[in-house]
Order: C-alpha cells, then sequence, then structure tokens
C-alpha cells in the first residue's frame, strides 16, 4: 500500500484511491477530497453548486435531455485555477457516441484544458466530415475565430506582447484551417444540454473514482 500523504489544507493524511493513482501514475494530489472540493466550491470551474461537478456520465445521461444532438462538445476545467485540471469531448451523431476522450493535467488552468479539448474534438471527426465543434469558453471561440487570424499574419505576435498559450493555439488555429469542414462555435455551460454536460462530466473524471 502506498504511504499516506498530507493534505496541504488540513494537514490531515489521507490515501488517495487506487483508481486515481493507477490512472494517473506518478500525480501526486495536494489536498484530501474534502478540501479539493472546498476550494473548487463543490463545481468544476466555479461556475455551480451542490457539487454537480462530480457527476458521472450515467448521471448525466440519465438527467439531462436538451440541446443539440450531433457535432462533438468539449469542456475543461482547472480545481482550482491554476492547478490540476482535465480536458474532455465526446462526438456525437443524432444522439449516438461516436468516439469521446478525455485527458489530465496535474498543474495548468482552465483556459489550456478548454484549449486542449478543442485540439482533441478535432481528431474525433473523420477527415472530410463536416461538424460544429460546441465549447462553452466564449474566449476560446474568439481565439480561433476572430483573433488567431491576425496573430498568424504578424508572425505569432500581438501588440501588447506575446500569444498566451502559443503552443496550443497555433496548432489548433493551423488544424482548423486545415479542416474547412469543421467550425468552432459556443453553447451556453450547464443550460441543461445533454452534451455539454457530459464533456464537463468527462473533463472533470479525474477528480472521481468512477468515469
Amino acid at each position: 500500500m502506498a504511504e499516506p500523504l498530507r493534505c496541504a489544507d488540513c494537514g490531515e493524511r489521507f490515501e488517495p484511491p487506487a483508481s486515481l493513482r493507477e490512472r494517473y501514475p506518478g500525480w501526486t494530489p495536494k489536498r484530501c477530497r474534502r478540501c479539493h472540493q472546498r476550494a473548487s466550491g463543490g463545481a468544476s470551474k466555479g461556475r455551480r453548486g451542490g457539487g454537480e461537478g462530480a457527476q458521472t456520465l450515467a448521471q448525466v445521461l440519465e438527467r439531462y435531455t436538451g440541446g443539440p444532438d450531433t457535432g462533438v462538445f468539449t469542456d475543461g476545467s482547472a480545481i482550482p485555477n491554476p492547478g490540476p485540471g482535465g480536458w474532455g469531448a465526446v462526438y456525437v451523431v443524432a444522439g449516438e457516441i461516436h468516439d469521446q476522450a478525455h485527458g489530465f493535467e496535474p498543474e495548468t488552468t482552465n483556459n489550456r484544458m478548454e484549449l486542449t479539448a478543442l485540439l482533441a474534438g478535432t481528431d474525433l471527426v473523420p477527415q472530410g466530415t463536416p461538424a460544429r465543434i460546441h465549447t462553452d469558453s466564449n474566449l476560446a471561440v474568439r481565439t480561433v475565430n476572430e483573433w488567431a487570424a491576425g496573430w498568424a499574419a504578424n508572425g505569432w505576435r500581438r501588440k501588447r506582447g506575446p500569444v498566451e498559450n502559443l503552443d496550443l493555439v497555433r496548432p489548433l488555429y493551423e488544424r482548423l484551417q486545415a479542416r474547412p469542414e469543421l467550425e468552432v462555435v459556443w453553447i451556453q455551460a450547464h443550460a441543461g444540454h445533454r452534451w455539454n454536460e457530459y464533456a464537463d462530466a468527462l473533463a472533470t473524471a479525474w477528480a472521481r473514482d468512477e468515469l
């Protein structure tokens, strides 16, 4: 059995679930589950209460039915921000899941996870297949649809300094330019849209024992 860890917040010893250690080898959580949930407000991105961010995929599918049922749906978050975080992407056609992916970073930001989810989402769609890629990050939408073209024309520089998260922004923009059949669009967060909630559950899967 692994040596118990000491929570950076409350100071008490805790043992991360074996499933979490197996899923993310080499990662050492800094907080016990109780303090982690308190720091995040019981939710991903601090946007909601009541612990809804802990929903499993099965719970999402049981609870939500609204919203568009075709396209790619992505989400990403860090809890707290910056801090450990995850991303998720699901490709759905007429309400049926065709593919999905999710991942984890031990030290990241909300914005980096949103962009990573979009990058992963483009890989889920077969080449040449038209698809809308939904994200609830207005910043990510404006980045790839409005600002990136100017930065690219200027040698990937901004007037006010370097482009943030260039290692993600540039490949995402270039991939979208190479695949005009893909369109990045905004979707309202936590408004009962089934597949947006599903992507959120994928993005926060790292903080649960059950996917």
